[in-house]
């Protein structure tokens, strides 16, 4: 092998200052993995940098901390081997060089001490296992035994070792090997794309909440449907997320069919990362269609329908999230709110847009009525560009509508201009139904344009609406 030497890799003084304690202590180290990965991507620095050590890492890391600035606090984990510290921008993670094999039944392997050929054997991909040196003897030395440097070239996915045994070893990698081809943009070894398909089963022993990292990581892509494509390719889909491959599929009766709603999908969820890195926005998108699987029927007057999809959808957003360990908070309930909403621009698009029903729209969606608009017009998927340039049009009126109807009537974060005291007050009344209708009717009636949403306006409305209901005005 050819001794290449790349010593512009690392010029941060952080490992010159690694490299003196690793001469003191008397232990070859290297900078391995990511870092040195994307210098050779020129992908920027990054701030997660690993080293390793043949011999203690935990030794070598106490010892770098000595010597730096402030005396930064060392994290210790003593059953992995490993220490990290944190240091200005900098993540620094020590590792003694080690080797590894697995139980069939658990991905956490059995660690032994071992030599740098041993630690790169140990790793995931070819690209990820070049090493540069950092001893004074033979700083900025690239140690590449598996031809990492000319996979980067190739743009190619490869395991060290066989592939079957990578895979079956690490099931998480299997999805790590579709993220890194998602984001580099890099294609998968033929070999390693099939041992993925043959190994696709051993991805239920990966935690849920190791998978849904990679899963966004994937959709934080910029174009997150290679990784799903390559997801659904190896079979890996139905078993993490067979509400989508539900979705797949064309069906005629009677010379009427649908849409593939699958690959649908992946178009939306591609032409949303274009406008926006909500990550929970774009798992909206992913999961828009979700309802259409269960409520898809055919009738001979009208042909398919999917009626209440979006409902059915919103509920199914729960079961998913609670099923993949994600969480039940905010974030869930916002994912939940766009598929349940996912329809609703998209009727105003198409039919003459009135005061009121933006109104509703405005009320309904709240805070997210943009990003709400954002999803409905990443759902144009058309190639007829008639109906793509119409379609965006209609969309550019509805934005419009919503920013006159909110300038004007104040209805986003509603509150009601007479508050459920006030009605209470002025009517003689105890906490009864009678207060709930009341306000009811003055939210209809600002809603649907018959009252400003004002004070002076909502009072008389309810002092007439009050006189309907035979309720009396209480006067002191």
């Amino acid at each position: 092998m050819v001794k290449e030497f790349h010593t512009a890799a690392i010029q941060h003084p952080i490992f010159k200052l690694i490299s003196e304690a690793s001469d003191e202590l008397g232990v070859d180290t290297y900078v391995i993995g990511g870092f040195v990965r994307d210098y050779f991507l020129k992908r920027g620095t990054p701030k997660d940098i690993d080293i390793v050590a043949i011999g203690s890492g935990i030794d070598l890391a106490k010892k770098v901390a000595s010597k730096l600035e402030g005396k930064p606090e060392i994290s210790v984990f003593k059953n992995f081997g490993t220490a990290m510290i944190k240091h200005k921008d900098l993540e620094l993670e020590f590792v003694g060089a080690r080797k590894e094999s697995y139980n069939r039944d658990s991905r956490k392997p059995i660690v032994e001490d071992g030599t740098l050929e041993d630690d790169q054997n140990r790793r995931d991909f070819t690209i990820n296992a070049m090493a540069l040196a950092l001893n004074q003897s033979n700083f900025g030395e690239l140690l590449d035994p598996f031809d990492g440097l000319a996979d980067l070239d190739r743009q190619i996915i490869r395991t060290p070792l066989e592939p079957g045994i990578t895979y079956s070893d690490d099931p998480l990698r299997m999805m790590r090997a579709i993220r890194f081809a998602t984001q580099l943009h890099f294609t998968i070894e033929l070999r390693s794309l099939q041992a993925i398909t043959g190994n696709k089963d051993r991805i239920k022993i990966v935690s849920k909440e190791r998978i849904v990292d990679e899963l966004n990581k994937i959709l934080m892509s910029p174009k997150p449907s290679l990784g799903f494509s390559l997801m659904h390719k190896t079979e890996l889909l139905p078993i993490i997320l067979p509400e989508l491959t539900a979705l797949q599929g064309i069906e005629e009766i009677e010379g009427q069919r649908h849409k593939d709603n699958f690959w649908h999908t992946l178009e939306v969820v591609d032409n949303i990362s274009e406008t926006t890195d909500n990550l929970w926005l774009r798992w909206a998108a992913l999961l828009h269609d979700i309802g259409k699987a269960p409520t898809k029927k055919f009738h001979k007057k009208i042909g398919w329908t999917f009626h209440a999809h979006e409902f059915v959808g919103a509920k199914m957003v729960y079961k998913l999230f609670k099923r993949l360990r994600m969480p039940l908070n905010e974030k869930m309930k916002f994912v939940q709110k766009m598929v349940l909403m996912s329809s609703r621009p998209i009727i105003l698009s198409e039919d003459h847009v009135t005061d009121s029903a933006v109104r509703r729209l405005v009320f309904d969606a709240g805070d997210f009525v943009e990003d709400l608009m954002t999803l409905c017009e990443a759902d144009i998927t058309t190639k007829n560009p008639h109906k793509q340039k119409k379609y965006k049009n209609n969309f550019k009126i509805v934005r419009q509508k919503i920013v006159e109807v909110e300038e004007r009537d104040h209805i986003r974060n509603f509150q009601p201009p007479v508050s459920g005291e006030e009605i209470m007050k002025t009517f003689n009344l105890k906490p009864s139904k009678e207060i709930g209708i009341i306000k009811d009717a003055i939210k209809e009636a600002i809603l649907e344009g018959e009252i400003p949403n004002e004070y002076e306006a909502a009072y008389n409305f309810m002092l007439e609406k009050g006189k309907k209901m035979n309720l009396k005005v209480h006067s002191e």
